[in-house]
């Protein structure tokens, strides 16, 4: 039996996207299909699964998303935007800029001339038990890692994330490959956490890599992008308006928060794009 699948890619991290008929062709449960979809040797191959969810009354449209290994993430930034692409093209909504119910609440991304997708991401969420984080203070924790200790920054965006700035001679995607799984599983993380290792290169220019939570190492991270921006900003190291680069890409990020008034949206701009459509047996 065969059913119909696309793959889309936000600055590499991927995704295999399936409408919801398809999925029922395949009788099986959301997370054995993401486990299966998106092996990379026996599926297609993906960092999670999208399915478009028409079935909801507070927004245009909703989704569901499934890490790779099978467990649900509230938010994930570049998938919004390739999930945004996609139910425009495919005639699901109509409008350039809708509502996406998620499990993070309500998203609203927006279709730009240049094809580039702008997401509202909403507020940052500052309150460690909101985060969840057990700590009472959230900035500037130091965390014991092996032979190691960081100090980090915990900020949801919908879902955890830990965000380490590190000195200019350090290899981030080394650090992220050796502590952010370590991290992840802390007890400091009772739903886990997303770890990123951020260097600053400008003060509208930062570089990131990124442990994520139930994926691994991943080539992008758009919550990721948005919760380290939000922590250097408060922590005075970077401008409102910030470009955050990659290992797959770049994207932009606003945010006109403050240590004063941190009750402002963050705004991510980045790409969205098509790999391919195909029919895979499953």
């Amino acid at each position: 039996m065969g059913i119909k699948v696309t793959k889309m890619q936000g600055c590499g991290n991927d995704f295999v996207i399936l409408d919801y008929k398809e999925f029922l062709k395949m009788d099986m449960k959301m997370p054995d299909a993401a486990k299966k979809l998106c092996d990379r040797n026996f599926g297609v191959g993906a960092d999670g699964l999208i399915i478009p969810n028409l079935n909801t009354d507070n927004a245009d449209i909703g989704w569901f998303f499934y890490n790779s290994d099978g467990s649900t993430a509230q938010m994930c930034g570049n998938g919004i935007r390739c999930f945004a692409k996609y139910v425009h093209d495919k005639g699901l909504v109509e409008k350039d800029e809708f509502s996406v119910s998620t499990l993070a609440g309500i998203i609203k991304p927006r279709l730009m001339d240049d094809g580039m997708v702008m997401v509202n991401m909403s507020k940052p969420i500052l309150e460690s038990e909101k985060i969840p984080f057990v700590p009472a203070d959230n900035m500037n924790y130091k965390i014991s890692v092996k032979n190691m200790i960081f100090e980090g920054n915990a900020v949801s965006m919908g879902n955890p994330h830990f965000v380490i700035f590190v000195e200019p001679e350090n290899d981030t995607l080394a650090l992220a490959k050796e502590y952010g799984p370590i991290i992840e599983t802390s007890f400091e993380f009772p739903e886990k956490t997303n770890v990123e290792f951020v260097k600053i290169k400008s003060y509208r220019k930062i570089e990131l890599r990124v442990w994520e939570r139930g994926c691994g190492i991943t080539l992008a991270c758009g919550t990721g992008a948005c919760a380290s921006v939000v922590a250097g900003i408060l922590n005075g190291k970077i401008e409102n308006s910030v470009d955050v680069e990659l290992l797959g890409g770049t994207v932009h990020i606003d945010w006109a928060g403050s240590k004063d008034d941190t009750n402002h949206d963050v705004f991510m701009t980045g790409p969205a794009n098509y790999v391919f459509e195909a029919e895979l047996t499953v």
